[in-house]
């Protein structure tokens, strides 16, 4: 029996694997649950590495490896867990050159500077932040950790900036201050150093063409890229997500260069042994390509997108790179021919009247084949009050539909919600 601890495990992922290949073999640990993880007040890193290296090492029998699938701080704090007992994976600072917003486009700047759009650290909190702002308007400006767009804004004029400004001072410690904690156990470059937690990122929009994210793996120094999804965005600044969608419908030919880059990028930063997801644009009209981000994990929210069309969950790729295997990933041998996670929104604040029960769930799932519904919101709630939800919408489902046709596919999602009764009712002024 091999030992894995998964750090941030929830029953609707342990369902997952535990339909893994050899999953009978492999007994899965909690080391601390999703609750603990990601539903606090605060992101209990100290927590997570004292308590968290300290289980590791008091467990009875031989830990075979330490996995994780949430974003931050989940993904930044494996590579210090796993180096407590001695298990491979990619290094904290190759870790952070993905996770670390600035330091991430300096290493992208370095080898594909074309690809990359004007960027420069701000500080939020100076006096005149415009004053040391390299990047024309427009521009978009995030916290150099953060995740899910959260105070990420769209700045157009100074105006836009000043208004951005106050609402960034008031919530950039969630993430700023147990990312400086991470950043404490890294071997950071001076001008890397000195762009901590509480600074923001400007960089040049990029928003013209078609946006996809290559999951990947990196393993004995080769890189892999074993699927690509379309990401198709909505909302009133076009920067919320609609829906992932897998296969990508790119040109082959445009997919074979965007590899090429992203095996290019991961090799330059030496991340190595571990999974990765990168987001690229292209722009049909002018044929470029331009590189957004990198992830140091593989998207939780693509796993069922790969188990309807490929067979099984991407995990897989995941365990086994966690147990220092050469991951086996077979394509095509799902029930459907495509797949997408749509993600229903809402772009004004409201407070939830009536969610679906569990009986009303499971009903469309069966009357939908290939779906599976996950209520991101309760009933009583007001959307304002949820937390890490990007600056101009609020998510209040996640359908993950497969489809043999795009035809299909978008009626089977139209059924699903109108079978659902989630009802919304707005704020009093």
């Amino acid at each position: 029996m091999q030992h894995v601890f998964v750090v941030g495990l929830d029953e609707f992922h342990l369902r997952q694997l535990r339909t893994l290949p050899g999953a009978d073999e492999i007994r899965f640990h909690p080391l601390f649950t999703r609750a603990e993880v990601k539903q606090q007040d605060s992101f209990p890193v100290a927590r997570l590495l004292d308590e968290g290296r300290r289980l590791l090492r008091e467990f009875p029998e031989r830990v075979d490896a330490v996995i994780g699938y949430w974003d931050f701080p989940v993904s930044t704090v494996l590579p210090i867990l796993r180096a407590a007992v001695g298990l491979p994976g990619p290094s904290l600072e190759a870790v952070l050159q993905c996770e670390h917003k600035y330091w991430s486009r300096l290493k992208q700047a370095e080898v594909v500077p074309e690809q990359v759009p004007p960027f420069c650290a701000i500080d939020p909190f100076a006096e005149e932040p415009l004053a040391a702002c390299t990047v024309d308007f427009p521009f978009w400006l995030k916290p150099v950790k953060a995740v899910l767009s959260h105070l990420g804004f769209r700045i157009d004029s100074a105006r836009d900036l000043h208004e951005a400004l106050p609402i960034i001072r008031a919530n950039i410690h969630r993430y700023a201050e147990p990312f400086n904690l991470i950043l404490s156990y890294a071997e950071l470059p001076p001008e890397v150093a000195a762009v901590d937690g509480w600074h923001c990122i400007a960089e040049g929009i990029i928003s013209d063409g078609r946006q996809v994210t290559q999951e990947g793996y990196a393993y004995g120094g080769d890189v892999s890229v074993y699927g690509t999804v379309d990401s198709l965005r909505g909302g009133p600044v076009g920067s919320s997500f609609d829906r992932y969608q897998y296969p990508s419908r790119l040109p082959v030919s445009v997919r074979a260069r965007m590899t090429a880059v992203t095996q290019q990028v991961i090799h330059h930063i030496g991340y190595d042994m571990a999974p990765f997801n990168i987001e690229h644009f292209w722009d049909p009209d002018t044929d470029r390509l331009s590189l957004l981000e990198i992830n140091s994990r593989l998207s939780k929210s693509h796993a069922p997108l790969f188990r309807l069309v490929d067979g099984q969950y991407h995990h897989r790729v995941m365990l086994d790179l966690g147990l220092g295997r050469a991951p086996a990933f077979e394509q095509g041998r799902g029930r459907y021919k495509l797949a997408a996670k749509f993600m229903l929104r809402h772009y004004a604040d409201a407070r939830v009247t009536r969610v679906p029960t569990a009986a009303e769930i499971a009903a469309v799932e069966q009357a939908v084949p290939g779906t599976q519904i996950q209520i991101e919101v309760s009933a009583g709630e007001q959307l304002s009050g949820l937390r890490d939800q990007d600056s101009y919408s609020y998510e209040l489902a996640t359908l993950f539909i497969g489809a043999d046709s795009q035809a299909e596919l978008t009626a089977r999602y139209r059924e699903c919600l109108d079978r659902l009764p989630l009802t919304l009712a707005p704020i009093a002024e």
